[in-house]
């Protein structure tokens, strides 16, 4: 079977998409930096795998490396090429992802972010491994003052350091894919509200750092951990005051990554797509504390604040393209994003860190 190379495999939507690659027979080389993630879920992958598939549980490999250490992303390709079966596509995960760090700390998100991509390109490049399917952000598209789905077609004004980097390597990608006579297959995958966990409950959300995305803070309420949950305003122009997301549950998410790649095999001639991976069904913060709390049985106390400066008022995918294309559909909804999300924490209290 194939190999395929993951960056960032051992973080929340890699690990979860590493498991789908690994349950369908491919054969993963996992890059980490592990700066933000924890090596343990290589052993929970395993785990989970040998339960459908015992046979393609050794066909995962971990390598602590941090894409802007370009000589050992080359030593990386020359050695896994070397076994008369090379790379035949990336997954790339791998970077910074909190929006109120890239405000702090622009510069870290610029170097991780940009310039391992470029790194990562370039050798890829070199060792003519041109397939890659890229994990990109609704970040990038900014103020949605229609309050309509969001197409792909939308206009990019991404507001912080944190989205700005995502819109940079795409359009890196974009004038890569626009080189005559190049053969390079992309996929720009553009997702919502990663939320929710692995079904089992060994695989979930563990940032090593403070959170920063609503879920973990719910559950990190949920379980006593802190007093209420922060939302920050409640004079919005929607049905209760609050914010609109599109929640999707990570599953799906790894599904999108699988199928996506999928799509680019099948395409003899270069190819670049770019698709939304969300439900197309806005929530609202009031909405997805509800919904927690009916599923769970669990109280989840919460104040209002001041709106926080670049917030967004609703921001909700268009994802009929990724329905075509790659005949891809979601199919969890908020309740099973809810209740799996607390059924992983319930399981690892303190994440991966007590393991």
């Amino acid at each position: 079977m194939k190999k395929i190379l993951v960056t960032g495999g051992c973080g929340f939507i890699g690990s979860n998409t590493s498991l789908a690659l690994l349950e369908k027979g491919y054969e993963l080389l996992i890059v980490d930096s592990l700066v933000n993630s924890y090596q343990i879920v290589i052993d929970k992958i395993k785990s989970l795998c040998f339960e459908k598939n015992p046979e393609n549980t050794n066909s995962i490999k971990l390598i602590n490396c941090d894409l802007k250490d370009r000589n050992a992303l080359e030593k990386i390709f020359k050695e896994s090429n070397t076994d008369g079966n090379k790379i035949s596509a990336v997954l790339h995960f791998a970077g910074l992802k909190a929006v109120s760090d890239s405000l702090l700390d622009p510069l870290s998100y610029w170097s991780s972010n940009v310039l391992g991509t470029i790194n990562l390109l370039n050798v890829m490049d070199k060792f003519e491994c041109k397939t890659l399917v890229f994990s990109s952000s609704a970040t990038i598209y900014g103020i949605n003052n229609s309050k309509e789905n969001l197409k792909e077609s939308h206009y990019k004004k991404p507001l912080n350091p944190y989205g700005m980097t995502k819109e940079t390597i795409e359009k890196i990608l974009i004038n890569l894919n626009s080189v005559e006579k190049n053969d390079w297959r992309i996929a720009i995958l553009r997702y919502f509200n990663p939320i929710g966990a692995h079904t089992s409950g060994e695989l979930g959300e563990s940032p090593k750092n403070t959170p920063n995305n609503i879920m973990p803070i719910i559950n990190s309420v949920a379980s006593g951990e802190r007093e209420y949950l922060n939302i920050f305003g409640n004079d919005w122009n929607t049905l209760d005051g609050t914010p609109i997301r599109d929640y999707i549950h990570v599953m799906d998410l790894a599904d999108g990554h699988l199928k996506a790649m999928e799509h680019l095999f099948k395409s003899s001639e270069s190819n670049l797509v770019t698709v939304n991976l969300g439900t197309g069904i806005g929530k609202s913060v009031l909405q997805l504390i509800h919904v927690f709390e009916e599923v769970n049985n669990i109280s989840i106390p919460y104040r209002f604040s001041s709106r926080r400066a670049g917030d967004i008022e609703y921001s909700v995918a268009d994802n009929q393209k990724a329905k075509e294309l790659l005949n891809w559909k979601p199919n969890k909804d908020i309740k099973d994003m809810c209740k799996d999300s607390w059924n992983w924490v319930s399981k690892n209290p303190n994440g991966y860190s007590d393991k």
